[in-house]
């Protein structure tokens, strides 16, 4: 998996969180579980398109937090990404939920293979989210981070793919 290095693009969700949202369900009437094939399509997409609009807030936010700290952009201006790229993923994400949603319908024991794709798709989601937390931290964050795990004996070049800075031995 290759880190996307331009600062000033703002990551889209994928097919990495694709799997999660078609097993993501939210219960809207209250019937705990009592589905029938309608209602259980419905729920499915819903909860999909809840599992997108959430990555996508959080990936578009860090990313956009960055842009405002190097005064790039204004807190007005970021708002207005998070909410356009929020809005275009749950679109994506309300037709991936749908269609994943009326293949475990008539395939339901696809969930369990659907699931462990899910684990691999969330750790790639993970590392996206930690580089876009990364990207927003200023030189003096980076710089104490990199002081904590040098004490603690962790390397976070390694962790980081070399884009974190190497920590100077006094």
């Amino acid at each position: 998996m290759s880190r996307e290095r331009d600062p000033y693009r703002i990551p889209r969700a994928g097919w990495e969180i694709a799997p999660m949202a078609g097993l993501a369900s939210i219960d809207l009437n209250g019937n705990r579980g009592t589905l029938t094939g309608g209602e259980f399509v419905g729920e499915s997409t819903v909860g999909g398109m809840l599992v997108f609009a959430i990555y996508q807030a959080l990936l578009t936010g860090l990313r956009t937090e960055a842009m405002r700290k190097r005064g790039e952009i204004d807190r007005r201006t970021q708002v207005q990404a998070i909410v356009a790229s929020v809005w275009e993923t749950t679109k994506q994400g309300a037709a991936v939920s749908a269609v994943f949603s009326v293949v475990l319908l008539v395939f339901p024991w696809l969930g369990f293979p659907l699931s462990l794709i899910g684990v691999v798709g969330l750790g790639k989601a993970s590392i996206d989210l930690a580089y876009a937390f990364w990207d927003g931290l200023s030189e003096e964050q980076r710089s104490d981070l990199h002081s904590a795990a040098f004490d603690a004996g962790v390397n976070l070049n390694h962790l980081l793919g070399g884009v974190a800075l190497s920590r100077q031995s006094a």
